[in-house]
């Protein structure tokens, strides 16, 4: 009897540590994709501050 109960106390902890495993992957794959999107918009706001000034250079004139 007591063999039984150690195995299901055992499975409960394991299904408990495969719960907190999972908790913390989450939080991780959260804390990624925050960082790849803060990186994205710093990406972006460079490129609007060097995009350049008046026309010059803009229009390009192909004859065929």
């Amino acid at each position: 009897m007591s063999q039984s109960v150690g195995a299901a106390s055992a499975a409960q902890g394991f299904e408990v540590l495969g719960a907190v495993m999972a908790k913390k992957q989450q939080n991780l794959q959260a804390q990624m994709a925050m960082t790849l999107l803060q990186g994205a918009a710093q990406s972006s706001a460079q490129i609007q501050a060097s995009s350049p000034v008046g026309n010059l250079g803009q229009n390009i004139n192909i004859m065929v």
